[in-house]
C-alpha cells in the first residue's frame, strides 16, 4: 500500500523532467501508478469482499502513540478502484486532450498525479490525523490544478475560493477528530467504528465539526458554490475531481463513520435535510445553464446532495444502495465530463445554444455520452438504474424521516432526468434555425477512456450481482434491519419502479416545458451563494481595513505598551486572584554579591535606552544590556551559554550599526513628556510582574529536576558537555526545527532588502569606477593627507584598493589579515571539542560569520566577496539538507535522528570516534554560517551597492543594480 502511495508522489516529482523529453506522451508513463494500483486493488477483492481487511502500520513515534496506519476493506476497495482507475483513464485522457506546447504541462501532470496519490492515501487512511493530512493535501493540489491558468483572474478566484472554503471545512473536522480521538481513546477509525465513544455533548460537537468538513468537501449546500467555479480547471481536472476524487471525499467520510454515529441524535437531521436540499438546489439550477460543464457541476452538486443522503441515513439498505450509487455515479460522471472535453476541442465551444447537430458529425462521441446520460437518469439496464432502485427500495421501507428523504430523492430525480435530457440535447441534437457546428476528427485513443467508462456502466447494470458481495461487505457494517437487499437489476414489478417511471415522467414534462422553465427559475432564483461569498469577503476585508487603521497606528512605541499592558493587566489578575506565592519558598537576592553587581548595571542600561533620543546611543545601551546578561551566565557558571551571548550579541550590534547608517540620527517620532515619564514606570512594573511569575512558576516546581538525570545520561556516553548534546543529541528535534526557522526568518528578512535579484552580479573591482560607499559617505578633512600621500607601502587585505587612502586603517586592515584565519580554526575548535569543553555548531557558525564580517569591515563589500566567494544560499541550504540527512539516517535504526558513533585509530592520532552528532552540529555551523553571511551581504554589501548606485560610480555593466533588468 504504501509502495503505490510514494510511487504516486515520486513519479510526481519527475513529471517535469518527462515531460520535456516526451512531450504529452508523457501522460501514459505518469498513469501507471494509478494503474498498478487499480490492478493491486483487483488481487484483493476476494479477502475484503469476504469481510476481511489488508492493514499496513508503521509506529512513527511509539512512545507517543503516533503512527501511520493503512487498511483495506470493502469500501476502501471500491474508493481505489475508483480514485486509481479513473484516474489512469483520465491520465491517458490527457495525452489526446493536450498539446505538446501547452504552457505549464510539466507541472500540471505532476499535481494531477499527485492530486491522485493524495486521494489513494486518504481512502487507505485508518488513522484519524493521517486522514488529515492527505485530506488537506487534496485541498492543496485542487487549489494548484483549479487555478492552473493563473493568469485568468476567473481561475485565481475560482481557486482561492474552493481552497478557503474546504480548508475552513478541514479546520473544523480537524478540531472533531481531537475530540473524537480523546472520547474514544483512540485515533484508529477502524477502532472508533468497531467500539464508537458513549454519545456526550462531546461527542455530538465533534460529530457536527466531522461533518462541517464532510460537507464542504463535498460541496453540499450551504458550501456548494465553490463546486461550479472549479470549472475554470481543465476538463480533465473536473473529471477527476466530480467522479473520483475531491468531491467523493466528503461522501467517503460520511459512509465510513456513519456505522458509529449515525444514531447520534445530530446526525441524520444535518445529513438528510442539507442532503435533499442539496439535490433540490442542484438540480434545479442545472436547468437553466447554457455551458455544457456548468450542467454538470450543478447536476454533481445535486447527486452529492443524493449520495449525502443515502451515506448518511445509518441503515443496512441504504448503506448498500450508497454505495452502488457511488460506483454508478462515478462510471457516468467521468464519461460525461470527458465527452464535454472532446466537444470542447472538437467544436470549439461548450454553449448548448451555439451547438448544432454535433450527434450527427461525431456519432460514437453521441453514443458515448447518450450511454452515460442514460445511466444518471436511471434508465434500465444501466447500472445508474440498479442503484436508484435500491435507493427508493431501502429509503421506503424505513423510518418516516426516510420516507420524507425518499419524497424529496423522488423530485429530484426527476430533475436529473430533465438535465440529463438538457445535455444530450443541447450537446448533440440539431436545433432549429442554428447552423450545423463545425467539428474535426476525434481520435480513438480521444475517445477510448469514457467509452470504456460509460461500457462498464452498460456492462455492470445486468452484472450488478457481481459487485453484490463486496458492497454487501461494507453494509453489513451496520445492524441488520428486516430482510436483507441485495443488488439486482430486476427485483420485478413495485412500488420503486413506479416512483422511478414518476421520476422519468416527470423529468422528460420539465425538459419539454425548458424554455418555460428556464423563465421561472430566473424569475424566481435567490442571490447566488458565489455572490453572497463574494459579499462577504468583500465586508471582511473592509472590516479588517477599518479594525486596521484603528489599531496599527503606525507607533512601535505604542504597540510595545499596549502589549505590556496587556501582559501586565493578565499576570497581575492571577497573581491577585491565585495568590500563588503562599508557601513558596523565599528568593534569594543572589549567590554572591558580584551578581547583583553585573545585575544593577544591566538594569541601569536598559533604563537609559527609555531616556535617549539617538539611535545609536540607543544600540549601544541594548547590547550593554546582553552583554550584562552574558556576565551573569559566566558568574553562574554556564561557559556555554555565556560564549553564545557574546557572540550573538556582537553580531546583532554590528548589523544594528549597518542599518543605521540609512537611517536619521535622532528617533523621528514625537513623543509627549508624560508619555516619555510614564516609560520608565511602566517598564519597571513589567519587569516586577515577570521576575515574580518567573519566582512564583520556579517555587512551584514538585517534580525533580531533569539535569541531574542530563548528566547522568551524558556521562554514560563518555561526554562532558552536557548543553552541546542536549542540543545536538537529547532534544535534537528543538534544534532542527529552530535552524529550519532561523533559517526561513533570516532568507525572508533579506529577501525584502534585495530590491532586485538575490544574486550580487559580477561583484568583481572593475565594476567600481570612482570611490567606494565608505568613501562617498564620509565627510572629508582638509586636516588630513589625501591621494597616495597617506597610502601605506603594501595592500595587506584582497581588496583594500578599492578603499580610498584616507579612508584605510593599516592597523584594522593588518589586525584583519592576522586575526582572520586564527578565528576560523577557532570556529572549527569549538565545532569539534563541543562533546567535552564548550561549544558547538551554533556558537561556532557565529564565531565563523565575526571573522567574515571582520573582513569586510576593514576592507568594505569587495573584500567581503573575496573572502567568501559562495553565496549565502548555499551554506544555508547546505547545512539544513546535511541536519535533516542525519535526522533521516536514524531510520536505519528504527527511529528519526538516531545518534551512530564509529570508533577507529589512525596511525598517527591513535583512536578516535565519529558521532552523527558532529556531522549534525556540522550541518548547524554551516547553517548559521550561512545567515549571517546572508544578512551581512543584505544590510551591509548591499546597501553599500545602493550608495555607489546612486552616485552613479558603478558601471552599466555592474550587473542588476547598475542598471541590469529588474526581477
Amino acid at each position: 500500500m504504501i509502495a503505490l502511495i510514494v510511487a504516486h508522489f515520486a513519479l510526481a516529482a519527475c513529471a517535469g523532467p518527462l515531460m520535456r523529453r516526451l512531450g504529452r506522451r508523457a501522460f501514459v508513463v505518469l498513469a501507471l501508478p494509478p494503474a498498478a494500483a487499480t490492478v493491486w486493488a483487483f488481487t484483493r477483492w476476494d479477502t475484503v469482499a469476504s469481510s476481511g481487511a489488508d492493514t499496513w502500520s508503521w509506529q512513527w513515534i511509539p512512545d507517543y502513540g503516533v503512527a501511520l496506519d493503512l487498511r483495506l476493506d470493502a469500501l476502501a476497495e471500491l474508493m481505489v478502484l475508483l480514485a486509481a482507475g479513473v484516474g489512469a483513464l483520465v491520465l491517458l485522457y490527457c495525452a489526446s486532450y493536450f498539446t505538446d506546447d501547452t504552457p505549464q504541462l510539466g507541472r500540471f501532470a505532476g499535481n494531477l498525479l499527485a492530486f491522485a496519490g493524495a486521494m489513494l492515501a486518504l481512502v487507505l487512511a485508518d488513522d484519524l490525523i493521517t486522514l488529515y493530512v492527505f485530506w488537506e493535501l487534496t485541498t492543496v493540489f485542487s487549489y494548484l490544478l483549479i487555478g492552473h491558468g493563473s493568469e485568468h483572474r476567473h481561475s485565481r478566484r475560482s481557486a482561492l475560493q474552493a481552497l478557503v472554503v474546504t480548508t475552513f471545512g478541514g479546520l473544523a473536522m480537524l478540531v472533531g477528530f481531537l475530540i473524537l480521538g480523546q472520547a474514544a481513546g483512540t485515533y484508529r477509525i477502524s477502532a472508533i467504528v468497531a467500539d464508537p465513544p458513549e454519545t456526550t455533548l462531546a461527542v455530538s460537537v465533534a460529530v457536527v465539526l466531522v461533518l462541517c468538513g464532510a460537507l464542504s468537501k463535498s460541496a453540499i449546500w450551504p458550501f456548494s458554490m465553490w463546486l461550479p467555479n472549479a470549472m475554470a480547471a481543465p476538463t480533465p481536472v473536473s473529471a477527476y475531481l466530480h467522479a473520483a476524487a475531491m468531491v467523493k471525499a466528503g461522501v467517503y467520510l460520511v459512509a465510513r463513520l456513519a456505522p458509529a454515529f449515525a444514531d447520534v441524535p445530530v446526525w441524520k437531521p444535518v445529513v438528510l435535510v442539507l442532503g435533499g436540499a442539496t439535490m433540490l438546489l442542484g438540480g434545479w439550477r442545472a436547468l437553466r445553464l447554457n455551458d455544457l460543464k456548468l450542467v454538470l457541476a450543478y447536476g454533481t452538486v445535486s447527486q452529492l446532495g443524493f449520495l449525502t443522503l443515502l451515506a448518511g441515513t445509518g441503515n443496512r439498505n441504504a448503506a448498500l444502495a450508497a454505495a452502488a450509487m457511488i460506483l454508478g455515479h462515478a462510471l457516468f460522471k467521468a464519461p460525461l465530463f470527458l465527452v464535454t472535453g472532446i466537444v470542447d476541442h472538437a467544436a470549439g465551444t461548450r454553449d448548448l445554444r451555439r451547438l448544432s447537430g454535433v450527434g450527427r458529425s461525431l456519432p460514437y462521441v453521441a453514443g458515448v455520452a447518450v450511454l452515460a446520460a442514460a445511466s444518471m437518469a436511471a434508465l434500465p439496464p444501466l447500472l445508474g438504474f440498479a442503484a436508484k432502485e435500491a435507493a427508493f427500495e431501502a429509503l421506503l421501507h424505513g423510518s418516516a424521516a426516510d420516507r420524507w428523504a425518499l419524497a424529496v430523492v423522488v423530485a429530484g430525480s426527476a430533475l436529473t432526468t430533465a438535465y440529463s435530457l438538457r445535455f444530450v440535447w443541447g450537446a448533440f441534437a440539431r436545433k432549429p434555425g442554428v447552423p450545423d457546428t463545425p467539428v474535426h476528427r476525434v481520435g480513438w485513443a480521444f475517445l477510448a477512456p469514457p467509452a470504456l467508462l460509460a461500457v462498464l456502466g452498460l456492462l455492470l447494470g445486468p452484472g450488478v450481482g457481481w459487485t453484490d458481495r463486496l458492497l454487501g461487505a461494507y453494509a453489513d457494517t451496520f445492524p441488520a434491519d428486516g430482510k436483507p437487499y441485495h443488488l439486482a437489476l430486476w427485483h420485478g414489478f413495485g412500488l420503486a419502479l413506479l416512483l422511478s417511471a414518476l421520476a422519468w415522467a416527470a423529468g422528460t414534462v420539465l425538459f419539454l416545458g425548458r424554455a418555460r422553465v428556464t423563465r421561472l427559475s430566473r424569475r424566481i432564483a435567490w442571490p447566488t451563494a458565489d455572490s453572497v461569498f463574494g459579499h462577504l469577503l468583500l465586508g471582511q476585508e473592509r472590516l479588517a481595513l477599518q479594525v486596521t487603521g484603528f489599531i496599527q497606528r503606525g507607533s512601535l512605541s505604542v504597540y510595545l505598551a499596549t502589549t505590556l499592558l496587556v501582559m501586565l493587566a493578565g499576570q497581575l489578575a492571577v497573581l491577585v486572584i491565585d495568590t500563588p506565592w503562599d508557601g513558596a519558598v523565599r528568593p534569594r537576592l543572589w549567590d554572591n554579591p558580584l551578581q547583583g553587581a553585573v545585575a544593577a548595571l544591566t538594569c541601569a542600561a536598559a533604563l537609559l535606552c527609555l531616556t535617549v533620543r539617538r539611535r545609536m546611543k540607543a544600540v549601544v545601551l541594548a547590547g550593554l544590556t546582553g552583554y550584562g546578561a552574558a556576565l551573569l551566565f559566566v558568574v553562574q557558571g554556564a561557559p556555554d551559554l555565556a560564549l553564545t551571548q557574546f557572540c550573538v550579541e556582537t553580531v546583532s550590534m554590528i548589523v544594528f550599526v549597518l542599518v543605521l547608517r540609512r537611517m536619521p540620527v535622532h528617533f523621528q517620532e514625537t513623543v509627549s513628556t508624560w508619555r516619555r515619564a510614564a516609560r520608565i514606570p511602566m517598564a519597571l512594573a513589567a519587569a516586577a510582574t515577570i521576575g515574580v511569575g518567573m519566582w512564583v512558576a520556579a517555587a512551584a516546581r514538585t517534580a525533580e529536576p531533569a539535569g541531574a538525570a542530563m548528566v547522568r545520561e551524558v556521562a554514560d556516553h563518555g561526554l562532558k558537555d552536557v548543553v552541546a548534546t542536549i542540543l545536538v543529541d537529547l532534544r535534537a528535534w528543538d534544534t532542527m526545527g529552530e535552524s529550519a526557522v532561523l533559517a526561513a526568518a533570516a532568507i525572508g528578512v533579506t529577501s525584502l532588502i534585495y530590491l532586485h535579484r538575490r544574486s550580487e552580479g559580477t561583484m568583481v573591482q572593475e565594476e567600481l569606477r570612482g570611490r567606494t560607499a565608505w568613501s562617498l559617505s564620509a565627510h572629508h578633512s582638509s586636516r588630513l593627507p589625501q591621494g597616495d600621500e597617506a597610502a601605506p607601502e603594501r595592500s595587506w587585505l584582497a581588496a583594500g584598493a578599492t578603499l580610498a587612502p584616507e579612508h584605510r586603517s593599516i592597523v584594522f586592515e593588518v589586525v584583519a589579515r592576522l586575526l582572520f584565519h586564527p578565528i576560523l580554526v577557532l570556529s572549527v575548535y569549538l565545532l569539534f571539542c563541543a562533546e567535552s569543553l564548550p561549544g558547538g555548531g551554533f556558537v561556532a557558525g557565529l564565531v565563523a560569520g565575526l571573522a567574515l564580517i571582520t573582513r569586510y569591515l576593514a576592507g568594505g563589500r569587495f573584500e567581503l566577496a573575496e573572502a567568501a566567494p559562495l553565496q549565502p544560499g548555499l551554506f544555508t541550504g547546505l547545512g539544513l539538507f546535511i541536519s535533516t540527512g542525519v535526522g533521516l539516517l536514524g531510520l536505519a535504526d528504527g527511529t528519526v535522528l538516531h545518534a551512530f558513533t564509529y570508533y577507529g585509530h589512525l596511525p598517527v592520532f591513535g583512536k578516535y570516534h565519529l558521532s552523527t552528532s558532529v556531522l549534525f552540529d556540522f550541518g548547524v555551523y554551516l547553517l548559521v554560517l550561512g545567515v549571517v553571511l546572508d544578512i551581512v551581504r543584505a544590510l551591509g554589501a548591499k546597501i553599500d551597492r545602493q550608495i555607489e548606485r546612486a552616485a552613479g560610480v558603478l558601471t552599466p555593466e555592474g550587473g542588476p543594480e547598475a542598471g541590469g533588468t529588474p526581477r
